[in-house]
Formats: structure tokens, C-alpha cells, sequence
């Protein structure tokens, strides 16, 4: 069973559907019993970093996620904002991220306006780093649906899974023993975003 982590952001609803079209269980919830007993979690998110993380942090959540992810070790995904939450801390807010990944998160910003931000549409993604999130991604070209106005980058290569360029290379996907995430929308990504959630189930 997944359990997808209901703070008030996110895209819930679609990550629900998708997993029950690979046949998955999962349940959407904000118990905090329900979060306390989870065997895998999913933290979504849409929207702004710093009330992303106010509604984390001014409740008794923050203190059952960095226990579930940093003291019983249990496969957790964060989810565009969600993967961004991850991180050290970002361009876009004040307040520190949750710190899981040695990495942080930086505002898109072309000079010559060459590119249009928000990154959206589908693009190309190319594996990094091994891992078990990204099972297979390097025997085809794998893509998936972005949307946003910041990046991640992380600090060590070896936390990177996924990279993918829109005029600078940024990590798409990322990793730090049971901790992942994907900045892209799986959700919203077909086939693509299929494999990735198969690959998290069978983690």
C-alpha cells in the first residue's frame, strides 16, 4: 500500500489514478496514524515553497515524515514541489527546506528571454545515476510532462538520477537511500510515468 500524503497541495487525485491503472494500492489521507503506519509514501505538491512547507512544518506532519523517511528508512517520493521540498531550500521562498537531499532549488532565469518560464510541455529526460526509481530508463528514450519555474541541483552526482536540459542542465529526479524524487509530473506522463510508479511500488 502507498500512501499519498494529503497536506493541502497537489495534484492527489491523478497520482491516485494512475497508480490504480498499474494496479497498485494506494490511498490518499492527512491521519497522521494512518501517515505514522505507511509502508511507502508519496508527498505531492503544486504551488509555493514556503507555504508548501509552513503547512509541513506548523504541524505535527514534519515530525511523522522525518521520522518515517529518516528513522524507519521507508521508501518516500516527492513529487514536483514535493521534490523541491526535499531539498535545502529554494530561490523561490525564506524558509529551509526539509533537507533530505544535499541539494537546492534555483528560479529559472534566461537573459535573453530566449526560453519561456515556466518550463512546461514534455521533455527528455537521461539517466544519471542507477537506482531503483530509474529501472530501465536507459534502454529507450524516456520523456515526461513538466511544469515549473524552478530547478533543483544537487551538490553530489551521486544523488542525481535523472537529468534533463532546457537551457541549463538541471536533475530531473533524484535519490538519497530511500528518499526520491521527480520534478516532472508522472502523473500526467503516460507510459513514461507508468514505469516510474511500477519501479517505486516494487521498491
Amino acid at each position: 500500500m502507498i500512501t499519498i500524503v494529503d497536506y493541502g497541495l497537489g495534484n492527489l487525485g491523478s497520482v491516485l489514478n494512475m497508480l490504480k491503472k498499474i494496479n497498485v494500492q494506494a490511498q490518499i489521507t492527512n491521519d497522521l496514524d494512518k501517515i505514522h503506519h505507511a509502508e511507502k509514501l508519496i508527498l505531492p505538491g503544486v504551488g509555493a515553497f514556503d507555504a508548501a512547507m509552513e503547512r509541513l512544518t506548523n504541524t505535527p506532519l514534519r515530525d511523522v515524515l522525518d521520522y518515517k523517511a529518516l528513522k524507519q528508512g521507508v521508501p518516500l517520493l516527492g513529487i514536483c514541489l514535493g521534490m523541491q521540498l526535499l531539498t535545502e531550500g529554494s530561490e523561490e521562498g525564506n524558509l529551509k527546506g526539509l533537507g533530505w537531499i544535499p541539494a537546492y532549488t534555483y528560479k529559472f532565469a534566461f537573459a535573453d528571454n530566449r526560453l519561456k518560464v515556466p518550463h512546461m510541455g514534455w521533455n527528455l529526460v537521461e539517466r544519471s545515476t542507477p537506482g531503483p526509481l530509474t529501472e530501465g530508463f536507459d534502454q529507450e528514450e524516456f520523456r515526461f510532462y513538466f511544469v515549473h519555474s524552478y530547478y533543483v541541483k544537487v551538490k553530489d552526482e551521486a544523488n542525481s538520477s535523472l537529468k534533463t536540459n532546457y537551457g541549463l542542465t538541471f536533475d530531473s529526479a533524484v535519490q538519497s537511500g530511500n528518499i526520491f524524487g521527480a520534478q516532472f509530473h508522472a502523473e500526467k506522463s503516460h507510459r513514461f510515468g507508468m514505469q516510474l510508479f511500477r519501479n517505486f511500488s516494487k521498491i
